[in-house]
């Protein structure tokens, strides 16, 4: 049986993994990535659509300088999409998040186990927690750093607009605001760097116990050398 101390800080890891896991999840379920004002100049007036959206599904409104308002309707992103390259961004992201969801999940297994037993393998060990929570770090933070080159690069806010409303002219000018779906990234990241920081410490003072125990013989008292 895993000592107390290994106990309570592998279960505080393994508390931070499990949030990890459950964010990542609330990530790809919510729609609240961006929020965007697109506008775009006709022959006769400017029309600005309203768009709010994640990596599955949004939403879209429509208004015209005169004061007419289209009313809101929803849309899919995969479906609104004709460039290949803000498709292909989309899935890319999609698919590391799912990444990121099951190294988050192995992270809460191993240290899970590790809170209850003492694993033979040293992969299974804090090794395997380094691993599977950088690894995580790693793809969430990528995942942060395509959405904003799909927006900016590829203009993926023009492109669902143009999907949205037919007979769009001119774009003129565009506004993002990034949601708490996307910042919550950033959330999962630092709970990341807090596992990896626990088991840290954790085998840290599991390694200067160990050398304390194997100090050399000649740093030993000269009545125990003696006897």
């Amino acid at each position: 049986m895993p000592s107390r101390k290994k106990t309570a800080m592998f279960a505080s890891a393994f508390l931070t993994c499990v949030c990890s896991f459950v964010l990542i999840c609330v990530v790809l379920a919510t729609q609240r990535w961006m929020s965007s004002q697109v506008r775009f100049s006709g022959t006769n007036a400017s029309v600005t659509v309203s768009l709010t959206y994640g990596l599955f599904s949004g939403t879209c409104e429509q208004f015209v300088d005169a004061g007419l308002q289209v009313s809101e309707r929803t849309f899919q992103v995969a479906d609104n999409l004709r460039s290949t390259k803000a498709k292909s961004t989309i899935t890319a992201i999609i698919v590391i998040l799912v990444l990121g969801l099951l190294s988050s999940l192995l992270s809460s297994g191993f240290t899970c186990t590790n809170a209850v037993s003492n694993p033979y393998q040293t992969f299974l060990g804090p090794t395997g927690v380094y691993t599977w929570n950088s690894l995580c770090g790693i793809f969430i933070l990528i995942a942060m750093i395509l959405f904003p080159v799909n927006i900016e690069e590829y203009g993926l806010s023009i492109e669902l607009a143009n999907g949205c409303f037919s007979f769009l002219q001119t774009h003129t000018k565009s506004e993002h605001a990034y949601g708490y779906s996307y910042w919550i990234m950033l959330l999962i990241i630092f709970l990341n760097i807090a596992s990896i920081i626990i088991i840290y410490f954790y085998d840290h003072a599991r390694y200067s116990k160990k050398k304390e125990q194997e100090r050399p013989i000649e740093n030993a008292p000269k009545d125990v050398i003696l006897f």
